[in-house]
């Protein structure tokens, strides 16, 4: 048989990617297997183990075009003297709502996370991944926080650990509640707003302080 050119190897790999993340979400990820996305595909069991080793693999390779653009714009141009990290966190806050709105792959990408998972053993490989995924965000926001703190653009007393949680929760919450009932809020429009209170929350609340008041 002869061997397919690199056009249609990837070509092949965007298929399987798309029927996995169809399969993902109609089915949810613990029920889907390799051979229900080979079928949706229209590929062998073989052309997926080509291209991914496993199923972890696989919804890594899903999931990977919706978190490396928000980590991007998060590590970007942060050896520049010039640069502003709190501008760079809200700018990251504000594409990671927004292109959930805008971008269908996106908003399906983000749902299968928050609701199509259904992980429950702690060695699920996939579930190990989402931990590290978690983590890498967390030590970015912590990143940016400490250097906003540095070059003044937040308090000096300001509790990063507390602040770093509130914000991840606050976008996972608007997140969660936007794609549980779209219709409840308009996110695309109030995105910036919504980021703002939460900056100025970080700038202003007591409670937020290291020496906080009793």
């Amino acid at each position: 048989m002869a061997r397919c050119t690199k056009e249609e190897a990837l070509e092949t790999r965007s298929r399987i990617l798309d029927a996995a993340e169809d399969v993902f979400f109609a089915q949810g990820v613990s029920r889907t297997s390799l051979a229900d996305v080979a079928t949706a595909a229209k590929v062998t069991r073989g052309a997926i183990h080509w291209h991914f080793r496993n199923k972890s693999d696989l919804f890594d390779a899903t999931v990977e075009p919706v978190r490396i653009p928000m980590e991007s714009i998060m590590t970007s141009n942060l050896d520049d003297p010039a640069s502003d990290p709190l501008a760079l966190l809200r700018a990251a806050a504000v594409f990671a709502l927004r292109d959930t709105v805008r971008n269908p792959h996106s908003r399906k990408v983000v749902d299968i996370v928050f609701h199509k998972c259904e992980l429950v053993d702690p060695a699920d490989p996939i579930l190990i991944r989402q931990h590290e995924n978690f983590r890498v965000w967390m030590g970015n926001m912590l990143r940016l926080l400490r250097l906003a703190i540095a070059k003044g653009r937040l308090p000096a007393d300001l509790d990063q650990q507390h602040a770093a949680v509130l914000l991840h929760a606050t976008l996972s919450g608007l997140l969660d509640n936007w794609l549980f009932i779209p219709d409840s809020f308009d996110l695309d429009a109030q995105a910036e707003q919504l980021v703002d209170a939460c900056i100025e929350a970080l700038r202003c609340a007591p409670s937020l302080r290291i020496n906080r008041p009793a």
